[in-house]
């Protein structure tokens, strides 16, 4: 009897195992297709199939913030596409180790992008949608809006603490860039306007940079220039780049090696004179 009974808890053991081995194996089938003819079809038996993935994921993360498991689920599953998209079936790796990277950078990702700059507690955070929820249900029961107090009794707080929380959401928002900031004669100056743009001071510095290397490269013998044209700027193998130069491999390297020694002595000089 004992032996039946152990018999039958093995059997029943293997079942799960038996259907997530079958999952796999269907799963790793349809990713192989998909690798050599991407289709919409199979992408989303992908993601039904693996949508397990997403659910571990959203769950462990949604115990650590505020947004809603919900919220992180539909985000997990847009991580969980990009992963079907760009998973080779032929480098050995299994797709669950594969995705998972993916689903939690997309979760965190969202996270990042919706939390904000000046970080307040959780507690606060939390009492704030509490608070706002207690709002809309008050304010139907009492046909106004409620009071601190009698916000904070609702939620079982004191008022200094419900006065707190409201302060520190406030001061979280951000300012929009179109804010007016001061005024310029007659025209207003926005924060955008105040803020310096680094991405523009960055392409100028390159392009100065850039400009300081090609007449530098216009001082070196033509055939040196020609092997740093053709190997450092265009990417060419030093092979191809022998033949266009009429030169052995060999050479090209010798030409490279003085080539970046004399460069790297112009910028060392240049740095001297600027000092």
């Amino acid at each position: 009897m004992a032996t039946q009974s152990s018999q039958t808890v093995n059997e029943a053991a293997t079942i799960p195992e038996n259907a997530a081995s079958q999952r796999t194996a269907e799963s790793m089938t349809l990713l192989i297709s998909y690798h050599q003819q991407p289709n919409v079809r199979v992408r989303n038996k992908l993601v039904l199939l693996n949508a397990g993935l997403v659910r571990q994921v959203a769950h462990r993360i949604s115990r650590q913030c505020v947004e809603t498991y919900q919220d992180l689920e539909q985000i997990g599953y847009l991580g969980l596409i990009r992963a079907i998209e760009r998973f080779n079936p032929y480098q050995g790796c299994a797709f669950s180790s594969f995705a998972v990277p993916y689903i939690r950078g997309e979760i965190l990702h969202f996270l990042r992008d919706r939390s904000s700059v000046v970080k307040i507690p959780r507690r606060w955070q939390e009492l704030q949608k509490e608070g706002e929820k207690m709002a809309q249900h008050l304010t139907l029961i009492l046909d106004r809006k409620p009071t601190d107090i009698e916000l904070a009794d609702a939620l079982q707080i004191t008022v200094q603490e419900w006065r707190e929380t409201k302060a520190a959401e406030n001061n979280r928002q951000t300012l929009s860039l179109d804010a007016t900031v001061g005024q310029m004669l007659d025209y207003p100056v926005t924060l955008g306007d105040s803020l310096p743009d680094t991405r523009d001071r960055d392409r100028q510095f390159m392009e100065e940079e850039r400009q300081q290397l090609a007449g530098m490269i216009g001082q070196l013998e033509p055939k040196t220039q020609q092997a740093i044209e053709y190997v450092y700027i265009k990417g060419m193998p030093r092979k191809e780049a022998a033949k266009k130069i009429g030169v052995s491999p060999m050479t090209v390297t010798r030409h490279l090696q003085r080539g970046v020694k004399q460069l790297s002595s112009m910028l060392e000089s240049d740095r001297n004179v600027a000092v």
